[in-house]
């Protein structure tokens, strides 16, 4: 029999808020963490906003000489997990460190660090390119560096899904639990990619909102105007552990993790597949995997990233799985106010997930002028709601036809 998954912390490093309380004070509240791009001169890009954290200081969780040899990125996921394990109350001397993992998912890791050794190899040849630029660059050091700043001996790996890896991460944290590969994991997901060549990247594909003028409203998920997403940053951990395991400790438990589906478009390298069937195959898996009915469910966090195609098709998804239940369902988009954290973006996404169950809320979509009729669903906008949220679902859809779905639920003895 699978052993059930609990929820005993969370850490949040985002745009509106560091640390699980600031975030959701912030989520309810409606704040919008978009503005003007400060970290460098983006006057020359046809994107000019983001939502870029102002006020992390590395050096407030790791010791200086570690921070020098960490990406932003590594930065964020050490941060976020050492929130998640004291906001689990959780004491590293006293559990065995062998079952303990983590799951660390990251779509683009270390670009600043690729930047700028590419530019000192440009100006000054490959003998100024520091000897860190390997290991600060690559995706999978997040995992490892939270694994080494906690002593987690256990199982340690990276998900690259792009914008679905935080979700696949939690994903696969669960599965290693259920399976008892390990007693606790922390997982989720950690991106920090608003730099030169990512945001023109971006800004060359014309995925990106182009709505200078208007930061706040530029990341506008159904709404009829929508033009594109908006660049976030950040990093979500969640501690999962076996529910025997926290029983035992004497933890609070937030939340459980009740069911976990994916699929793949094999359709586009960046467009949904048509119709928004291979979302609506990962919602059915992972309702499935929790084995209850969709009627169980009354709230959605969308991928909703605010551009045209996503939000239509992912609409459509949710129609086709929950049929004539869907008007009894809430759905809310989170990136109109973080901003899209890419691969970190279905971590962030599962901590306000987690949240709505524990706390019974809902909470907004901010920006919307006009709902597009076309989506059908009831969104919740401009303002949140309080009511009973038993069940949770949670989406991710990333580039390459990577879908991801989590279902999480109130934790009842």
């Amino acid at each position: 029999m699978n052993k059930r998954v609990v929820i005993t912390g969370a850490g949040a490093i985002t745009p509106i808020g560091t640390g699980r309380e600031n975030y959701w004070k912030a989520l309810r509240e409606g704040v919008c963490g978009i503005k003007p791009i400060k970290s460098f001169d983006a006057s020359e890009y046809t994107t000019q906003v983001a939502a870029e954290i102002e006020d992390f200081v590395p050096e407030n969780y790791i010791p200086k000489k570690e921070t020098k040899r960490m990406d932003r990125f590594t930065q964020f996921a050490v941060a976020a997990a050492k929130m998640a394990v004291e906001d689990g109350g959780l004491d590293l001397e006293a559990i065995d460190a062998n079952r303990f993992g983590c799951v660390v998912g990251s779509g683009i890791g270390g670009l600043q660090t690729m930047e700028e050794e590419h530019a000192k190899l440009m100006a000054k040849g490959p003998g100024r390119v520091s000897p860190f630029l390997i290991p600060m660059m690559i995706g999978n050091m997040a995992a490892g560096a939270v694994s080494m700043a906690l002593n987690a001996k256990g199982p340690n790996y990276c998900v690259v899904t792009a914008c679905a890896s935080g979700t696949n991460a939690i994903g696969e944290g669960f599965r290693l639990i259920q399976r008892g590969d390990a007693d606790l994991v922390l997982a989720g997901g950690t991106e920090a990619s608003i730099t030169p060549f990512g945001i023109a990247g971006f800004c060359s594909m014309k995925a990106m909102s182009t709505r200078n003028d208007d930061p706040k409203t530029a990341s506008r998920p159904f709404d009829v105007d929508r033009d594109g997403f908006v660049m976030g940053e950040g990093s979500g951990i969640l501690l999962l552990e076996s529910l025997e395991h926290a029983l035992a400790r004497g933890a609070r438990i937030l939340g459980e993790v009740a069911g976990f589906g994916m699929s793949a478009d094999a359709y586009h390298i960046t467009s949904p597949a048509p119709g928004g069937e291979g979302a609506a195959r990962s919602m059915m898996s992972a309702i499935a995997d929790a084995g209850i009915e969709p009627s169980a469910i009354n709230y959605i966090n969308a991928h909703g990233t605010s551009t045209p195609y996503n939000d239509k098709f992912e609409s459509m998804a949710i129609k086709s799985v929950f049929g004539e239940h869907v008007k009894n369902l809430c759905v809310s988009s989170t990136k109109s106010m973080t901003g899209h954290l890419l691969g970190a973006s279905g971590a962030v996404e599962a901590v306000a997930c987690l949240l709505a169950t524990h706390e019974n809320y809902m909470h907004g979509t901010m920006g919307i002028q006009n709902i597009d009729p076309e989506i059908g669903l009831e969104v919740l906008a401009n303002q949140g709601r309080e009511a009973e949220v038993e069940y949770a679902l949670s989406n991710s859809l990333g580039f390459g036809g990577h879908n991801a779905t989590l279902i999480l639920k109130k934790y009842r003895d």
